[in-house]
């Protein structure tokens, strides 16, 4: 059995919501976070499609002015189908597609702008447009790559992959705001399940990886170590063995979390508990 990588970083977020997600099969009702947060990674990924077309298409030198406007007025263009695509869950949390597209720009604008200006001085170190301007460019982005391993009972969908010279470098994008050092654990500990799975998938060590907190639009690194592949395969094996148990865990004594979460009232009610588990385990 393989289970999603993500599971990791909800298991330890909380293991008593995993549970109740997994096990009894609860449904936590939508949150205006996660829509706009799924509308950043569709439009993040769609944009990394879209670069090898805008490289190619750069047959001259271009101020950066220019190039600026290029990719802002793509990369735009690409939000907007994401909020489209994403209507109806933007109508569930009674939010509208301009509130969503007036959200979410400000980030194309930084994006269109950190792009535009790596293209640029691409351009003028090594004097090369077009198709050659995309051959030799570094790093290459890949998006939502998907991996999946049987030894290491673990699939999921990586953000990105950047490749220079060979070397695969996991990123993790994430909403939300990061803390005052380094990443959090969940998001740590997910970024190193990626890392071995890429190491198994392209026969080569992996390094680094690195998580993008896009609310506060800091990059964290992270060094990866031989430890890591023995905390994850205990983490999955604590997860398989919550997802075949009959025993709730305890509460995850977090006031933060609690409170934001959208299945507490449920949580906190024991008699629907074990109700739920009664009828799940018959």
């Amino acid at each position: 059995m393989k289970i999603s990588v993500s599971l990791l970083s909800s298991y330890l977020y909380c293991s008593r919501k995993l549970f109740l997600e997994k096990v009894l099969l609860l449904k936590e009702p939508p949150k205006e976070s996660l829509v706009l947060g799924s509308i950043r990674h569709e439009t993040y990924d769609n944009i990394n499609k879209a670069e090898e077309l805008i490289v190619t298409s750069i047959a001259k030198k271009t101020p950066l002015a220019g190039l600026e406007v290029m990719y802002r007025q793509k990369y735009l263009q690409i939000l907007r189908q994401a909020i489209a695509n994403n209507r109806q869950r933007l109508e569930d949390v009674n939010l509208s597609m301009l509130d969503a597209y007036r959200r979410s720009s400000a980030f194309i604008s930084d994006e269109s702008m950190t792009r535009a200006s790596n293209i640029f001085s691409f351009i003028e170190s090594n004097n090369v447009f077009g198709d050659e301007l995309w051959q030799r460019l570094e790093p290459k982005i890949l998006s939502e790559l998907r991996v999946e391993s049987e030894t290491l009972r673990l699939k999921g969908i990586i953000d990105q992959v950047h490749v220079y010279n060979g070397e695969y470098v996991p990123f993790e994008l994430k909403t939300g705001r990061a803390p005052n050092d380094g990443v959090w654990p969940s998001h740590r500990v997910q970024l190193a399940a990626y890392s071995l799975l890429l190491q198994e998938h392209f026969k080569k060590p992996i390094k680094e990886g690195f998580v993008v907190y896009l609310d506060t639009k800091e990059k964290r690194h992270i060094a990866v170590n031989p430890y890591m592949k023995e905390e994850v395969t205990q983490i999955v094996n604590d997860i398989l063995a919550l997802l075949e148990s009959r025993e709730l865990p305890d509460f995850c004594h977090n006031e933060n979390k609690c409170r934001k979460c959208g299945l507490k009232s449920t949580c906190y009610n024991e008699e629907e508990v074990s109700n739920l588990l009664k009828v799940r385990i018959s």
